[in-house]
């Protein structure tokens, strides 16, 4: 058995390698699916909320990498692992994964049809990978200023969605309950793009916009700069197209926009780059509302 799992670890490791090589950031995974490497602060309840910050292994999908020698150092302190993860939401793909479930007894594929129909797109040809199961994950790219949130059945029973701060089981992976594999003439194709009407349901619902500025709405107004100034390297123009989606769906977004930049430029980000996701945040907000 341990025998059998070095040769797992060693497979795992060359497919997130070839992962990398083609812009997917990857993590170790155990035969559970889980993050092998587990979080340096667990036990500690006063421990700050830390996304690698410390500088540690071991918190998840934030420790996802394109880089062979960080994906090597992360594979030697996990020597168990016999899978790996792909990040979802990182550039360059922004990657979002349909996870057509079979596990709950419903038909999760007749399901996406029926969404397809109704919504009005077409799934495009894209990478599909086979689950042990019999499930399939669907590989589609979304716009690198929308972050698409995870969800399970929300979409529809037996779909879930893995968007920013989530990670797909990459081919090759070996489980408990099968090995991983791309579906048969899927394996050389790119992540397509992603239906803009599909994007549409994979965002939350707009909040009932509140067109009366009082002072709820301005300390509300004050929270999303702020959310905005607490945003890392990697987090900016996520966090600054969130609160800008919001700001709009409140009425408030004309008067926030320039406090918003503002806040922008406090973490790195040029005018132009701010003015540009809040301008994508503005047209998203009007076609949804």
């Amino acid at each position: 058995m341990a025998t059998t799992d070095r040769q797992a670890t060693t497979l795992a490791l060359a497919h997130a390698l070839s992962a990398a090589e083609r812009g997917l950031a990857v993590i170790p995974l155990t035969r559970t699916k889980l993050p092998a490497l587990r979080s340096p602060h667990r036990g500690d309840p006063t421990a700050p909320v830390c996304h690698g910050e410390c500088g540690r292994f071991g918190h998840g999908v934030y420790d996802a990498s394109t880089d062979p020698r960080r994906i090597r150092e992360l594979f030697a302190a996990a020597p168990w692992a016999t899978g790996y993860g792909i990040a979802c939401g990182l550039p360059p793909y922004h990657l979002i994964g349909i996870d057509l479930d079979t596990k709950s007894g419903t038909d999760s594929s007749a399901a996406l049809r029926e969404l397809a129909l109704r919504h009005l797109f077409t799934i495009p040809a894209t990478v599909v990978v086979l689950t042990p199961s019999g499930g399939r994950h669907l590989w589609l790219t979304g716009p690198p200023d929308v972050a698409v949130p995870n969800s399970a059945g929300r979409l529809a029973p037996g779909i879930d969605v893995r968007g920013a701060g989530g990670y797909l089981v990459g081919p090759g992976s070996r489980t408990d309950h099968g090995v991983y594999g791309t579906a048969p003439g899927t394996a050389h194709l790119a992540p397509a793009p992603c239906p803009p009407a599909l994007l549409r349901l994979l965002l939350p619902p707009p909040r009932p916009p509140h067109r009366t500025a009082g002072p709820s709405t301005a300390g509300h107004g004050q929270g999303l700069v702020q959310f905005v100034l607490a945003a890392h390297e990697g987090q900016r123009n996520t966090r600054l197209f969130w609160a800008a989606c919001r700001a709009y769906e409140n009425g408030l977004g004309l008067e926030l926009v320039p406090a918003l930049i503002e806040a922008a430029r406090g973490t790195g980000l040029s005018e132009r780059e701010a003015r540009a996701t809040i301008a994508s945040a503005a047209r998203l907000t009007q076609q949804r509302q």
